[in-house]
Parts: C-alpha cells; sequence; structure tokens
C-alpha cells in the first residue's frame, strides 16, 4: 500500500477533541490507565476471585472504546458534530448497549474510506472475541495483543513498532505502554487514515455482505418486535398525556379507545378497520397510533383526509404536538407538497394529505424506493372508497401500499361502514366497532305538528313524543308552514342549532326567514362580539358585506355554504364555536368538513339538491348533534312532508348502504389511470402481473357484482389495448394461448407525464395539444396566455359566459391580449355576434371559448387579487371563484409535473413555477410568507404584517400573549395554534436545507470499488 508524501506535522495541532471540552483522546487516555491499573491488578494477584474481576473490567473497556468509536464514525458520517443516545428516552438491554458501535458502523460503512472499514471491522471481530471463555492468565496479554492488532491493521508504517511490543513478556508491554500512550497509538492511526489512498484491492463485497446481513437481521428482529415502548402512556412518554390535557383538555381516555389501543392485532401490527358513530373520538386514537410510530418505531407516516381545509385544520391542530415532541409536519393539499419528500436522516414527518395529492406522494415514494420508510397510513373517511373518482384515486393508494410494502400497517376509519367485509378482505385486515358516542343522541322526525321518536323496536319505527306548541301569528304560519322557528327558538341562544337545508339558496332563505320573525331581544345577545364578527367580514371584503350576512349576524345566525369565500368560512366557524353565532343555516357539505357540533340539528328536507337522502349521509349530518363536555344530550329533527312519509319510514329502518368500488365506474381516471401507473412505476410490466396486481383491488374483491358480463381478466386486457391505442404504453398484447411468451409493457415518455402529473387520462391528449400549440407562439407579454392553458378543464364544462360580459370584457383587451384570444381560436366576431344574438354559421369549439372566458376571470382576480369585485363583474358567486382559483392553482401544479417530463416543454418549467405559487395565494407578494402558516388567510396575513410580524421568523419567535393584544379578534388558542404552525413550518425548512447541506458534504463512493464489484465473479 502507497501513502502520499505529505507533510509530517501534527495534524492535530493541540487540539486533539472533536467535540471541544469533551475530548475524545483525553478520554482514552483514562480508559488507558484503567486499563494499566486492571493489569497490574492482575499480575500481582494470584487469587482466583480476584483473577476473575478483570473479565468485566476489560468488558467495560471494550464497551468505552465501542462507544468511542461511534462517536469518531458519528462525526465522519454527518460532517456536522457528535451524536449520542444519551438523551433518548428508548430503554435497552445491556446488549443493546454493547453492540451500538456496530450498528452505527453499519450505517455509515459505505461512507468511509477503505483503511477505516478495515479498521472498523477488526475492532467489531475483537469486541467479538474478547467475550469468548480463555485462560485468565492470558488476559493481560490477550487485552494488549487485540489492541496492537487493531492498531496494526488500521494503521501499517507502525507495524514494526508493533512487532516488537508483541514479542516482549507482559510487563515488559505494561511499563512501555505507560511509555508510549495509547493516545499517540490513535493520533498516529488518525493520521494514517486521512492520508491513506484506497486500496487497489478491496474487500468492499465481503464488507458490504456483512453490512447487507447485518441489516437483515435488524430488519427481522424489528418485524418481530409488536411495539417498542418508550413510556408509560401507550407506550409514549407521559409527556404526551399531559399535551393531550394541555392542548385538548383530554384527561382520561373513554374505555372504547383504551380497549381498540390494546388490540392484540395491533401490537401484531395489522391493519384495522374500526367504526363508530360521529363525535365518538375515533380521530384521538389515530392520532396516539401515528404517536406511537413516529416516536417509538422512528418510521414516517402518512394521514390521508378528504379535503384541503380538514387537511389544513389538521395541520394546524397537530403543529403544536410536533414542535414539542420533536417530529415534523408537512401538508400536501392544494398546490403543496415536494414529489418525492426530502428524505430526513434525524427528524420523522407526518405527512397530511388530500387524497389527491396523498396519491402522488405515495406514486413518489415507491419510484424511489422508498416507501418502506412509511410505516403507518391513516385514513379518515374510509366510506369514501365508494364515492367516484376521489373514492377510485383512495382504492389505488391503498392497492399500492398493499402490494408494494410488506412493512406499512393501514389503518381505517369511518362512522358510516356496512360491507366491512369486503373492505377487510381488500386491506387484510382487522375489524373494531362499538356504539359509544359521549352524549346520547335522539332521533325525532317531525310531520307536520307531531314530532315522532325514531324507535326501532316500533311497528313503523316512529313513537309519537309530542306536539308542537307555538303561538303564530296568521302571516307567520304562511311563511313558516314547516314551523322551523319553532324548532329553532326552543334552542337558540343559550344552545347552538345547526339546520341543514337541501341548496345554497335555501340556506340564505332560511337564515333570513328565521331573523325576520325572531323577537329583537335576541340582537342583544354577545352584541359587541357579532358587531366585531361584521367588521371582520367587511375588512376581508375590502368594503364589501353580503346583505344576508348583515342582516343575519345581529341575531347570531348566518349561511355556510360554497358560495363563501375561505376567509369569510373560516371566520364564521371561528364564531360559531366560540358561541357568538347560535345557527348555522347549512348544506350537507358542513357534516363531511370541519367539525362543528351542535345540541339541536333539524333536516329542513329529506333531500340534497332533487335527490333523496341516503342513509350515510343522513347519519354523518345527525351525528353532529350533541357537543360532548357541554350537553347532556344531542336531538335531531327530520321535517317530512305527507308525500314523503314512506320514503321516509323506509330510510330511518334501512341498514348503511354498502361501499363500492369506483375503480370501473372512474373508467379513465380509475381503472385506465391504475394501469398507466402500475406500468411506469414497475409495480407490474406485462398482462398477467397487472391482472395479479387488480385481483388485489377492491375492484378484484367485488368484480363479480360489478361486472357480471365480463371477466377481470377481460377488462384488464381492454383497457391496455386502449392505453396502447393512446400511446401512452407501449407493447403488444398477446392472446390467452401465447401468454407463456409474454413480453412487457413499457411506458411512453406521454404516459409517464400524465401519471406523474395526475393528468386525467380523458383530457391528456388535449393538454398535449394545447401546449404544444402554444409552443408556436406563446404570449409572454401578459400572464393570459399561460393561464389559458392552466385553466382546469373539468370546470369548463360547467361554465355558462354571460355574453355581454364576455363581449365588454373581449372589447377591453389590449393588442397583446387580443394576439391571444386569436392563438387560442377566439375571434372577436364569433363573440360579437353571440353577445348580439346573432345566428353563428361557423362551427366552433365550445370548450375553447369557454376555457378562455375562465381564464378571463383568474386574469382580472390576479391583477385585481379582490374575489368581491370580480365576482360582481362576472356576475359568479365569490364562491365560485375562490373555487376556479383554487382548481387552477393545483392542476397549474400537475402541469409543471407534466412538462418536467417532456423534454420539448421544457420552457414551460420555470413560467409554471412561478404562476403556480401566484394562483395558491394571489395576494402581494410580502404576505405570502405568512399565508404558507396553516391557518393563516389573507386577511390574518395583513393584520399579522401590519402589526410588524412580516417574516416566518418574525411569527415563529413571537410570544402568543403579545399577538392576543397587537391582533384584533384573536383568542389565545389561535393565538398559540398561529405560533406553533409557524414554528413547524420554520423547522421544516430549516430541516430541508440541513439535509441538503449534509447531502453536499456526504463522502462518496469510491467508483473504482463499484467497477472491482462488476468485474468480481
Amino acid at each position: 500500500m502507497k501513502y502520499n508524501n505529505d507533510s509530517e506535522e501534527d495534524m492535530f495541532g493541540d487540539y486533539d477533541s472533536f467535540s471541544g471540552n469533551d475530548s475524545l483522546l483525553a478520554q482514552v487516555d483514562n480508559m488507558e490507565q484503567e486499563c494499566i491499573q486492571s493489569i497490574d491488578m492482575t499480575s500481582y494477584t494470584k487469587n482466583k476471585e480476584d483473577q476473575a474481576v478483570s473479565e468485566p473490567m476489560f468488558e467495560d473497556l471494550q464497551l468505552q472504546n465501542a462507544k468511542s468509536m461511534e462517536l469518531v464514525f458519528s462525526a465522519a458520517g454527518n460532517g456536522t458534530g457528535f451524536k449520542t443516545e444519551e438523551g433518548s428516552n428508548f430503554w435497552r438491554t445491556t446488549n443493546e448497549q454493547e453492540n451500538r458501535a456496530l450498528d452505527s458502523g453499519d450505517c455509515i460503512s459505505e461512507e468511509l474510506p477503505s483503511s477505516q472499514l478495515l479498521y472498523f471491522q477488526e475492532m467489531s471481530k475483537t469486541s467479538v472475541d474478547s467475550r469468548k471463555p480463555s485462560d485468565t492468565k492470558e488476559r493481560g496479554k490477550d487485552m494488549n495483543f487485540c489492541l496492537d492488532k487493531m492498531l496494526n491493521q488500521s494503521c501499517p508504517h507502525n507495524a514494526e513498532h508493533n512487532k516488537i511490543n508483541n514479542v516482549l513478556s507482559p510487563s515488559t508491554t505494561s511499563s512501555l505502554s505507560k511509555r508510549q500512550s495509547l493516545k499517540d497509538h490513535l493520533k498516529n492511526t488518525m493520521t494514517g487514515n486521512a492520508k491513506a489512498q484506497t486500496p487497489q484491492f478491496s474487500r468492499t463485497k465481503q464488507l458490504k455482505e456483512a453490512v447487507l446481513s447485518e441489516e437483515i437481521c435488524v430488519a427481522k428482529k424489528t418485524i418481530e418486535t409488536s411495539s417498542v415502548d418508550i413510556g408509560p402512556f401507550y407506550g409514549l412518554p407521559s409527556k404526551v398525556k399531559d399535551l393531550l390535557v394541555r392542548f385538548r383538555g383530554i384527561e382520561k381516555l373513554y374505555e372504547w379507545q383504551h380497549t381498540c389501543l390494546t388490540l392484540e392485532s395491533l401490537q401484531q401490527r395489522k391493519n384495522l378497520i374500526y367504526s363508530l358513530p360521529t363525535s365518538g373520538g375515533k380521530t384521538l386514537v389515530a392520532e396516539i397510533l401515528i404517536l406511537q410510530e413516529l416516536l417509538c418505531r422512528q418510521k414516517d407516516v402518512l394521514m390521508v383526509l378528504p379535503y384541503v381545509a380538514i387537511v389544513q385544520e389538521k395541520v394546524w391542530a397537530l403543529s403544536s404536538f410536533g414542535i414539542e415532541l420533536g417530529f415534523l409536519i408537512e401538508e400536501y393539499a392544494g398546490s403543496k407538497g415536494r414529489f418525492p419528500p426530502i428524505k430526513r436522516r434525524m427528524k420523522k414527518s407526518l405527512y397530511i394529505a388530500t387524497i389527491e395529492k396523498g396519491h402522488s406522494l405515495v406514486n413518489s415514494l415507491i419510484e424511489t424506493g422508498r416507501v418502506s420508510d412509511l410505516g403507518l397510513v391513516v385514513v379518515d373517511e374510509l366510506h369514501m372508497l365508494g364515492e367516484g373518482s376521489r373514492g377510485a384515486t383512495l382504492e389505488m393508494i391503498l392497492a399500492k401500499i398493499l402490494y408494494t410494502s410488506k412493512t406499512t400497517q393501514i389503518i381505517g376509519m369511518s362512522a358510516t361502514l356496512n360491507n366491512v367485509g369486503d373492505l377487510q378482505q381488500f386491506l387484510q385486515a382487522e375489524y373494531y366497532t362499538n356504539n359509544f358516542r359521549p352524549v346520547e343522541l335522539k332521533e325525532y322526525v317531525k310531520i307536520r305538528d307531531g314530532i315522532y321518536e325514531v324507535d326501532n323496536k316500533a311497528e313503523n319505527g316512529l313513537t309519537f313524543s309530542r306536539l308542537l306548541n307555538f303561538k303564530y301569528a296568521s302571516n307567520l304560519q304562511k311563511m313558516d308552514p314547516d314551523h322551523l322557528i319553532a324548532l329553532v327558538a326552543e334552542v337558540i341562544p343559550n344552545y347552538s342549532c345547526l339546520v341543514f337545508c337541501p341548496t345554497k339558496k335555501n340556506c340564505e332563505n332560511v337564515a333570513e326567514m328565521i331573523c325576520k320573525y325572531l323577537n329583537k331581544e335576541y340582537r342583544n345577545h354577545r352584541e359587541n362580539e357579532k358587531h366585531d364578527l361584521i367588521k371582520d367580514l367587511k375588512n376581508i371584503g375590502k368594503g364589501h358585506l353580503c346583505p344576508v350576512l348583515k342582516r343575519t349576524i345581529p341575531f347570531g345566525i348566518a349561511y355556510h355554504h360554497s358560495g363563501l369565500t375561505s376567509d369569510e368560512r373560516k371566520h364564521i366557524e371561528e364564531a360559531y364555536s366560540a358561541g357568538v353565532l347560535c345557527l348555522l343555516t347549512c348544506t350537507s357539505t358542513l357534516a363531511a368538513g370541519v367539525n362543528l357540533p351542535a345540541r339541536r340539528v333539524i333536516l329542513r328536507a329529506p333531500y340534497i339538491a332533487t335527490e333523496f337522502l341516503k342513509k350515510n349521509q343522513y347519519k354523518q349530518m345527525i351525528g353532529r348533534a350533541g357537543r360532548a363536555g357541554i350537553d347532556s344530550a344531542g336531538e335531531s329533527i327530520l321535517i317530512v312532508q305527507e308525500k314523503d312519509k314512506n320514503l321516509v319510514r323506509d330510510l330511518i329502518n334501512s341498514p348503511l348502504e354498502n361501499c363500492y368500488s369506483s375503480l370501473f365506474v372512474e373508467y379513465t381516471k380509475g381503472f385506465q389511470g391504475l394501469l398507466l401507473s402500475l406500468v411506469g412505476l414497475k409495480i407490474a410490466r406485462n398482462p398477467e402481473e397487472i391482472y395479479h396486481f387488480m385481483c388485489s383491488t377492491l375492484f378484484g374483491v367485488q368484480q363479480q357484482f360489478l361486472s357480471k358480463e365480463k371477466s377481470l381478466s377481460d377488462i384488464t386486457r381492454e383497457a391496455l389495448e386502449c392505453l396502447i391505442e393512446k400511446g401512452l404504453l407501449k407493447g403488444k398484447m398477446i392472446s390467452e394461448k401465447e401468454q407463456k411468451s409474454q413480453s412487457n409493457l413499457e411506458i411512453t415518455q406521454l404516459g409517464q407525464a400524465t401519471y406523474k402529473g395526475s393528468i386525467d387520462l380523458a383530457y391528456c391528449d388535449a393538454l398535449y395539444r394545447d401546449l404544444k400549440k402554444g409552443l408556436q407562439g406563446l404570449v409572454l407579454e401578459s400572464c393570459l396566455h399561460l393561464l389559458y392553458l392552466t385553466t382546469p378543464y373539468d370546470m369548463i364544462y360547467h361554465c355558462n359566459p354571460d355574453w355581454m360580459i364576455y363581449f365588454r370584457q373581449f372589447s377591453h383587451l389590449s393588442s397583446v391580449e387580443q394576439k391571444v384570444a386569436a392563438t387560442v381560436g377566439v375571434s372577436e366576431s364569433f363573440i360579437t355576434k353571440k353577445a348580439s344574438g346573432q345566428a353563428i354559421k361557423k362551427d366552433v369549439d365550445n370548450s375553447v371559448v369557454n376555457r378562455l372566458y375562465l381564464s378571463f376571470v383568474l386574469y382580472d382576480l390576479l391583477k385585481e387579487t379582490n374575489i368581491w369585485n370580480v365576482s360582481e363583474k362576472f356576475n359568479m358567486s365569490r364562491g365560485y371563484v375562490q373555487n376556479l382559483l383554487n382548481s387552477a392553482a393545483s392542476f397549474s401544479s400537475c402541469v409543471l409535473h407534466f412538462c418536467e417530463e417532456m423534454e420539448e416543454f421544457w420552457v414551460y418549467k420555470a413560467l409554471l413555477t412561478e404562476l403556480t405559487k401566484r394562483l395558491t395565494y394571489c395576494v402581494k407578494a410580502e404576505l405570502i410568507p405568512l399565508m404558507e402558516v396553516a391557518g393563516v388567510l389573507e386577511s390574518r396575513a395583513k393584520q399579522l404584517y401590519d402589526s410588524g410580524y412580516k417574516t416566518l421568523a418574525h411569527l415563529a419567535n413571537a410570544n402568543p400573549e403579545t399577538l392576543v393584544k397587537m391582533i384584533e379578534h384573536l383568542s389565545r388558542r389561535q393565538a398559540r395554534q398561529i405560533v406553533s404552525s409557524a414554528k413547524m413550518l420554520l423547522s421544516e425548512k430549516a430541516e430541508a436545507l440541513q439535509e441538503e447541506v449534509e447531502e453536499l458534504l456526504k463522502v462518496p463512493k469510491d467508483p473504482s470499488e463499484d467497477i472491482i464489484l462488476i468485474t468480481l465473479p
């Protein structure tokens, strides 16, 4: 072996420590002295019992050496300082502590020079050999021999000196050791290692096999271990229990929660489905399981939630726990999220995602070989498997995880499940259910003046309860024939009430009607706070306020539906939770959204729009009745007309609807999209493997019922042939007789871009054509052309332009903007004729015309950033404009990922990155850092900015008490959560940068070793 002829000066100088005052070499020096003393004791004592004492002393020295070497390797691997396990909460056995140095070596073996690898291997071997029984008279000699042997192997230029030492007697060796300190040996060794070149010969293959073997053993032990206890609270530290009291006010779990958390199936890490009524406390069980995975098993977790608002609420709620317990929370909703996520070395991550973003996240983890990093996947509202395209996407997530990772546990929960057997078979899961509710729920049906209690024991399911006694004036009787005001007046303002209405317009009408006939005394209840709420809503609308809300809020009443902006909806929800508002008239979306319970829930009619209510929907709505810790009971009242009596009886007596796979119903986005991603991710490469995968889906479980005419094999083959025809896959489909010689299918560049961008297969061709056409004459003087390309296709078909408004907007376009219209194929003459009602002889693509109209809306929105002004200009509800903006931001992110996979669209990458950011926040640039914080919307961001909190760092270091004083109408709870969310986001960003730094500084692997490995037989 050759060495460089560098200077022989002391590379460490006077500073012999890697960790400041805690000197490593000084520790070695102390251990050496203890070692010498133990040898002397052995030499001068002939008593057998005294000799036996030297063994544990020697083993203790070995353990201390191993720990010291662990510090050295930790420093080499990270380049940022020492890491020890002393602060860990884990309980380890003595054997685990002794093996810790070996485990550390496994982790960084590939990153160290060969000389250090050999040194480490010899140290490990010596540590093992030292535990074997041997003659006690030779122990002193053995110890010095082992130490010298290690130094000799790791630093060859000391070999001659070591040979002399080995010939000497134990007493001579001891005296030499006093003169020649082990400290100097180690310094010489480390100097030699620093100078040593990589040897031409290598034992890399042997070492890698040893490392792999050790990793397999560790993995097996991890799998076999049911759980790792690090504390008394369901394996968690007692601090978790304290945090639940502090942040949630939860001092004790319900009995069913304790039973569920201690199930044998969970201890064995089996998948689990559990079902309880709404408000039963399902989420807390899931959160404890999540904390167990993050803290005890040190694995990442994915939590899948149905809506963006619920994701943001959960990020907001759990940030405080993340800060206190040392894990990260990453939001995957709308246009937010990295693909693949950053691989963390220190902290574990909780990914909180919508269904769509969760699917993209899982795809990216499978593609990078990291899906096993997910220790747990939690799915809320599992019954959504049966709900259209989102259900199909959820099924794809779960099927892929089940197929690609045998170590990832899946937990599903829902309040409304019926055919649990199918779901158990699909998820290979155990099932737990309980009828517990913290507050008793009493169900009633109102027919005319009579109130009937739902009673399963009664013949027709109903038992008479009481007559409604309320004195109506003649004019009021006509306005309120269903006695809604009477039902409401029994509860408000001292208690809360929700009134579910069939349509958005009905919500507003009912709210106004109730206020019109309520006593004026209702206005006095928390009058100042209601005045503040009106003031806040005016600020949100920049002077605008909905006239309906202006009339209803003084009575403590407001409506809640998708026609509100995100800011308005959040303020109304907070006011209702605080008791400032006592009644909300709402649509069914509130039942599946954020948690807003009430003393009484009234269903205005057994309909959602024009469709009769389903049992699952009914159960979700009435489940909002009864607030734990506040109400002793909850009530639900369904108002029924005579014509619907029989239907309602069937409704209340019927079981919950079954949950059926949506893969086949949503053919392009579901079934075909799944097959495309299977080939793209190399999960399955030929029809036989794809069919095998499909058999493991929920559709595969239910196929005989869902598709009686065709077999699963036939459906799969037809879908693959369609994908090949579309140019998304390439390969040849072989008949079933020739299946033995099947060739693999391959994904095309267009197919790769389609599944990575999460583009619906129904629109991928149109998107490619539009982007290709855009390259021929992309207009960059304004963002209108880019907005046109990122306007969602699925919103085009629900758009009905107002032609006069269209014409007015068109006539105000600049020459550059008119060029955009001409490029996409919409002429001014066409718009003029449509506005004047003239006949159009020439065929024009309506989808292009509608898409440009929606682009005008987005264009105005980015220029004005005022939803109220834009909604009035285009005669649209502000909620629709808000939804268009959110959809465009999300679709822009998808188009960006699509373009990243297509080399010809490289020019779009930088353009769409900036556009996506603008669409996501749609505010002035200075507010964007504050709006990145979960739960901070535009109005709150403005308040914070105006108060001097202008950056994320300002907000993360804010005092919640100071925030309460400086920000109007901000509660202490909200202030604490804002600060916690800011701290979490700042921590996540800092960790990401640290990971990037460590990746850059990581010791690269010697390429010559790979060449040697390839040439070895």
